[in-house]
């Protein structure tokens, strides 16, 4: 026996005559007066607050108790079906006890949890203790997602689960090049990592837990925030504007990138993609990296960040692999949101024509933003989206250009008077907006002065990552028939919350609702364009659809509005175009041919193989049919074939870049094209020769 296994079990047996008092002080985590008179407050919010007319009722109870369960133990891993059935009587109970402050059964079926799972993770330690002698050669499959598993019905069958985890965890590190000390090494790390933070839950985390099932079963944007979580909106928007500019969620055991703060240090390297899982985080000024799965979010953020100028490590599985083995590790320097790469930048695009070249002006709009600051000190030169915007617009007008589009591409929204006043730009007054709140009341926003700035041919360019204010301006683009809507469909984020204290931390509430002028609301489904792109962002990991508990789709009463286009007359000419050059264009054909094959692995890869050969094979047939179509586009470029698929990002970023030729380019020269065939298209009309 190794000197470090005697120690370890001695460690073991001082643990043992601890533990007494470590139940004890368990038990001790119990509901105080300010977490049951902040359940009250949460459960009137709800009631009387929140757009959504929900009945607090024992059906509803139901949904708040499975979430709690999901929220627990979401792959079915701890808890045994005995337990779910030993706390199935707070199916229906739990309106009640949110109304009355009574929280114990809440925490009483956490602290089985907690048993169950300080006993899984001692069991883990106790397993490397002695040593692994995995011989990856079974025909054993493990089963990624859980989620819909029945509860296990026996110590013995959770038992072999977290055999299969186990080897699973072992052979992950063994395929990426480790040996048997080093696996050893990062699983003991991980896994008492992950014991050390269950030891440390107090009774504010276990309330904050139950409260994200009370909140959670209502609608994903409306959640409690502790006074800790409660020193800023929420984490994602901390995270936005100081550390590496990305904002986080949740996806199960792992932290996934939900999107990119455009002018953001992470959105200056280039190293990270909407969808990316962070699987660990280490800093400049150590040799560790710490290994983050299972974590939460709100401990991965306060890892991320730390002071401007310094490095973090991050380990990274990209969002095209399925399979968890093929992470890589990227530097980012923390630093500030750099406003000036937030504002509005023109360029022109040439398009060739048989008739000499169409220029067309091009403006990305990362961001919806103003200087609130100094337009309440009433400053007449302060900086907003609609000013850069009018700028850059009338500088190409006077460089001539046949059209203009707007690239909201990646622009999550912000100040909704900006939509509004951007908007006036390309009409003469009217409404953009309608905002329905919790009790019905439906309140008009537009634009309310006239003329225009720029009324020749116009388009918005959009896609997954488009949201909130960009999905208003270009759903009132299109319901006003001022121009073309271009891309993939947008987030689906139509809803509007507010932050509301409590007596004990906040309450993020979900009061009301936005439609377009038309009547159609934003919320779940999006604008959709007048023609479609395929776009590199899986909609079935990123979006408002994508989310549990989402709002439903609806409508209101359209407002009148007036008609100034009709580009819908010609969008069977347009598409007929556009699918003629897509068709041939290596860009467009690989990223149509990506989405097919990421949504093909995706379908199949449910499970994977415990034997190592088998298991590489999988990897490496994966791996093989993405780099061939990595390949076949840089080939009709006239790029270099790669030898590795891990190459693909940073190939992309310098020589693609250089000839300014990366994959998302495509779809900016595309729109220009379709643009300056609708320019053609109008014209023509417009001279009676159409």
């Amino acid at each position: 026996m190794s000197q470090f296994v005697v120690i370890r079990r001695t460690a073991v047996l001082t643990l043992a005559l601890l533990l007494s008092c470590a139940q004890l002080a368990l038990a001790q985590i119990q509901p105080g007066d300010d977490q049951r008179q902040a359940a009250v407050e949460v459960a009137e919010s709800l009631r009387y607050g929140h757009y959504a007319d929900t009945a607090l009722d024992d059906t509803w109870s139901q949904a708040a108790f499975e979430r709690y369960l999901d929220i627990l133990d979401s792959q079915r891993a701890f808890l045994l079906e005995s337990d779910i059935e030993e706390f199935r009587h707070l199916e229906t109970r739990i309106d009640d006890m949110i109304f009355e402050g009574e929280l114990e059964p809440a925490y009483q079926l956490y602290h089985r949890y907690h048993d169950r799972a300080e006993a899984r993770f001692e069991w883990l330690l106790e397993s490397l203790d002695q040593g692994l002698s995995f011989t990856y050669e079974t025909d054993m499959r493990l089963d990624l997602d859980r989620r819909d598993t029945d509860w296990a019905a026996s110590e013995a069958e959770l038992e072999e689960l977290w055999r299969k985890r186990l080897k699973n965890d072992a052979l992950t590190l063994d395929i990426s090049g480790q040996d048997e000390e080093q696996v050893e090494n990062n699983l003991r790390q991980r896994y008492e990592g992950q014991l050390t933070r269950l030891r440390q839950t107090n009774a504010e985390d276990v309330f904050g837990l139950f409260m994200a099932a009370v909140t959670g079963s209502i609608d994903p944007h409306t959640e409690y925030l502790s006074p800790r979580q409660g020193e800023s909106f929420d984490i994602q928007m901390r995270l936005s504007l100081e550390g590496i500019g990305a904002m986080l969620q949740s996806d199960g055991e792992y932290v996934k990138v939900t999107s990119l703060v455009a002018g953001g240090p992470a959105d200056r390297a280039g190293v990270l993609e909407p969808a990316d899982r962070i699987v660990g985080v280490g800093q400049e000024d150590e040799e560790k990296t710490v290994n983050v799965v299972g974590m939460r979010l709100d401990e991965v953020v306060d890892l991320i960040r730390g002071p401007k100028g310094t490095v973090v490590r991050l380990e990274v599985v990209p969002a095209e692999a399925v399979d968890m083995t093929r992470s890589h590790t990227v530097e980012i320097t923390r630093d500030t949101v750099d406003l000036e790469e937030q504002a509005a930048k023109g360029e022109i695009v040439e398009v060739e024509r048989d008739d000499g070249v169409k220029r067309i002006g091009v403006i990305t709009i990362p961001t919806f933003y103003v200087d609130f600051d100094a337009w309440q000190a009433g400053e007449e030169e302060f900086r907003s989206t609609t000013r850069d915007v009018a700028r850059e617009v009338e500088r190409l007008k006077s460089e001539g250009v046949d059209g203009i589009m707007l690239d909201l591409r990646n622009n999550g929204g912000g100040a909704l008077q900006e939509a509004n006043s951007l908007l006036g730009l390309f009409i003469d007054r009217g409404p953009t907006v309608q905002v329905r709140d919790a009790r019905g009341r439906i309140s008009l926003y537009g634009d309310t002065e006239t003329g225009t700035v720029y009324d020749g041919p116009l388009a918005v360019l959009v896609n997954r990552l488009s949201a909130s204010a960009s999905e208003i301006f270009a759903g009132a683009i299109q319901d006003y028939g001022r121009g073309l809507v271009l891309g993939s469909a947008t987030f689906g984020k139509g809803t509007v919350q507010t932050l509301n204290d409590l007596s004990h931390g906040q309450i993020k509430l979900t009061r009301a609702k936005f439609y377009r002028i038309s009547g159609e609301s934003t919320q779940n489904r999006g604008v959709e364009p007048d023609i479609l792109f395929p776009d590199m962002v899986d909609p079935e990991r990123i979006g408002e659809s994508s989310l549990d508990n989402a709002l439903e789709w609806d409508t209101v009463q359209a407002v009148q509005y007036r008609h100034y286009g009709e580009p819908w007359e010609h969008l069977e000419t347009l598409r007929a175009r556009h699918r003629e050059r897509a068709e041939s264009h290596p860009n467009f054909v690989y990223l149509k041919e990506r989405v097919a094959l990421a949504r093909r692995l995706r379908e199949e890869h449910t499970s994977v193989s415990l034997d190592r050969e088998q298991r590489q094979q999988e990897v490496e047939s994966r791996d093989a049919e993405q780099l061939a179509l990595e390949n076949r586009r840089r080939q009709a470029l006239g790029l270099e074939p790669l030898d590795e698929l891990s190459d693909a990002r940073s190939e992309q970023s310098d020589e693609e870049t250089e000839r300014n030729e990366p994959v998302d380019r495509v779809q900016v020269t595309e729109a220009a094209a379709i643009l300056a065939d609708y320019a053609e298209l109008t014209e023509r009309r417009l001279a009676g020769r159409y």
